[in-house]
């Protein structure tokens, strides 16, 4: 790891618990335009992504009508993926539907582990992710695959990942 982007982000961002509502769905949306491409190609990006999606506000992102969508198809900065795009703005509205029943999209992702952090260090799926995948994908959210959310649960730190002679696990 040369990249000083992802050595920080490894070792200040990835596996910390995150109880922020915004910064969980940030982080979805990021590992949903992730598929398919490095976390690396992310990660350089990530101020872009950041600016195009309007500092990640589930509200705002919610609200993205079509006109917002073409804008985002045709800026260069990011990745310009119609589905994923899409992805982000119905999983803002869901988000929005989970705060209201929940109180929180934190309260209810935690949920899954009684609000406590597990080890698995396997970085394609586990039970949870498929459980958490699954529950997703019932309420209607798009890009949350078991892949996907094995590898969201990990950088929010509901799955530590870091692997047994890492000095961060």
């Amino acid at each position: 790891m040369e990249n000083p982007l992802y050595v920080h982000y490894h070792d200040h961002v990835w596996g910390v618990p995150e109880h922020d509502d915004q910064k969980l769905f940030e982080m979805l949306v990021l590992e949903g335009f992730q598929a398919g491409l490095s976390w690396e190609t992310i990660l350089n990006r990530k101020m872009a992504f950041e600016k195009a999606f309007d500092g990640f506000v589930i509200e705002t992102v919610a609200g993205y009508d079509e006109e917002k969508t073409e804008a985002l198809m045709k800026d260069a900065s990011i990745i310009r993926n119609r589905r994923k795009i899409e992805a982000a703005i119905i999983n803002a509205r869901i988000i929005l539907a989970i705060q209201k029943e929940y109180g929180s999209f934190d309260a209810w992702l935690w949920s899954f582990t009684d609000g406590k952090t597990i080890r698995n260090h396997n970085p394609v799926s586990s039970p949870l992710s498929d459980i958490v995948s699954k529950q997703m994908k019932q309420m209607g959210m798009k890009f949350t695959g078991t892949v996907i959310i094995q590898s969201f649960l990990m950088a929010v730190g509901i799955i530590n990942g870091h692997e047994e002679q890492c000095e961060w696990r």
